[in-house]
Parts: C-alpha cells; sequence; structure tokens
C-alpha cells in the first residue's frame, strides 16, 4: 500500500466528494419525489432503467476510491488524473441536481461540462495510462468509459428535453423525427467509435450506448419511425460490442502466446 500521507489532500477529497455524489443520487432516487421518468417527456427520452448504470458506476468509483491508496492505484488516480475525478464528480452532481429540478437548459450546460471533464479523464487514462492488471481495469478504465459514454447520451437527452418538444402535448412532426434519427445516428457511430478506439476496442463504452439506444426504443411507442429507428441502431450497437469482445479476446490470447513463447527456451534447457 502507498504511504497514506502521499496525495492525503486530494485523497481525502476524493473520498468526501464520491460520498456527496453518492448521497446526491441515492436522494434523487429514493427523494419524496420521483425524478427518472417523472421529468419533460421528450421524443428521445428512455426507459427509466436507463438510470441503473449510474447504479453500476457508482460501484465501480467505490473500488476507485480504495484503489488510490494503494501504489497502482495512485499512480494513475493521484499522479494522472489528479483534481480532475473531483471537479467531474462536482460537475455530474450540479448536473444531475438542476437537472431533477427541470431546469433543463442550465442542466444542458452542465451536461456539455461534464462531457468535457470525463473526456479528459477518459483520454489520460486511455493515452497515458494502459491497464497493466485486472484491478485497472475494474477500477480506473471501466468506470471511465462508461462514465464517458452514458455522459454521450445524456448530452442528447437532455438537449431534447431543453429544446425539443414536449411529446404529451405535440406530436412528432419531420423536424423532431430527423433529429432523433440524427441522434441515434451518431450514438451508434459513437459504439462504433469505441469499437475502433483501439486493437481491443473499448467494450465498457460501447455497452453504454447499447444500453442507452435499446431503453429509447423500449420507451417510444408513440412514433413507429422512433421507436423502430432506436431499435435498429441499437441492434447495430451490438455488432460493436462483438467486435470489441473479439479484440479483447484476441489480445488476451496473443498475451497468452507470446507468454508460452517466452517461457519455451528455458523449459527446454532444463
Amino acid at each position: 500500500m502507498a504511504d497514506w500521507s502521499d496525495g492525503i489532500l486530494l485523497k481525502v477529497v476524493n473520498v468526501l466528494v464520491y460520498l456527496f455524489f453518492t448521497g446526491s443520487n441515492v436522494y434523487t432516487v429514493a427523494g419524496p419525489t420521483p425524478v427518472y421518468g417523472a421529468g419533460k417527456e421528450t421524443y428521445f427520452t428512455p426507459a427509466s432503467w436507463v438510470f441503473g448504470l449510474w447504479s453500476v458506476i457508482h460501484l465501480l468509483l467505490l473500488g476507485t476510491i480504495i484503489y488510490q491508496f494503494f501504489e497502482p492505484g495512485k499512480k494513475v488516480i493521484i499522479d494522472g488524473v489528479n483534481w480532475r475525478l473531483p471537479l467531474l464528480i462536482v460537475l455530474n452532481t450540479v448536473y444531475v441536481s438542476v437537472w431533477s429540478r427541470g431546469h433543463y437548459i442550465v442542466a444542458f450546460i452542465f451536461a456539455l461540462f461534464v462531457s468535457s471533464a470525463v473526456s479528459h479523464i477518459y483520454y489520460i487514462v486511455k493515452k497515458h495510462h494502459s491497464a497493466e492488471n485486472v484491478n485497472d481495469e475494474l477500477w480506473i478504465h471501466l468506470p471511465f468509459s462508461l462514465w464517458h459514454g452514458f455522459t454521450t447520451f445524456l448530452i442528447f437527452v437532455t438537449a431534447f428535453e431543453a429544446f425539443g418538444v414536449n411529446a404529451h402535448r405535440h406530436h412528432a412532426g419531420v423536424f423532431t423525427k430527423v433529429f432523433v434519427f440524427l441522434a441515434l445516428l451518431f450514438l451508434e457511430s459513437t459504439s462504433a467509435a469505441y469499437a475502433f478506439s483501439s486493437p481491443e476496442g473499448d467494450l465498457a463504452g460501447s455497452i453504454a450506448i447499447a444500453w442507452s439506444l435499446f431503453a429509447v426504443f423500449d420507451h417510444q411507442r408513440s412514433s413507429a419511425f422512433i421507436h423502430w429507428s432506436a431499435l435498429a441502431f441499437a441492434i447495430l450497437s451490438t455488432f460493436w460490442i462483438g467486435k470489441a469482445l473479439y479484440g479483447l479476446f484476441t489480445r488476451n490470447r496473443t498475451a497468452s502466446v507470446g507468454s508460452d513463447s517466452e517461457r519455451a527456451p528455458l523449459i527446454g534447457s532444463v
């Protein structure tokens, strides 16, 4: 375990903002008034179960907070990500807070801030800190990949809430259908970009997008065009998940073969 006093201020801040972040989201879900599924209804509103992904991210971040007290985790979280993590958590908490109160234009602005912050961390982690073990995968790469993908989706959800029509009051016009279709296309393309971002791809990012697209398909019933378009793009996204799985399998098999070939001369010389 790393020296407890090394970077202690940032470690303590990470713990505090994580507890605040988690408490805020728990209140949003279990508070006196429901939030998920109770906001403005648009033609891009997903099924409320999509927000269950926050629970997964919170659980993984708990591991991140614990992992920072170990040397491999400190190297990435404290020395690499640095103060960007508490900044991201604060921005995300503010976003959820203003979104839950129906201030959708302000929430959209904060969604862009959250996207910028998580994208910066995502770049640092993927570019400069490749996973060296299972703990790196679970507590560093996985949560930020899911967070990055889900935030990309939430930008569109919030944009339609801020600037789109209310589905309870207006029928889906041509422009609404076109914008929804373009949003779905962009998200599916993002899923593909995750799959081709590296030889092994980014499996978690593709899963976050596919999960979100299936949620749109599940909830959007009033417009057949939007309903089936969401399903088509969701299915396409599952292909990119398959591609990422194949890349991951190929990487692990190559690493295994390489390890065996390195041991072979030693075995033969005995």
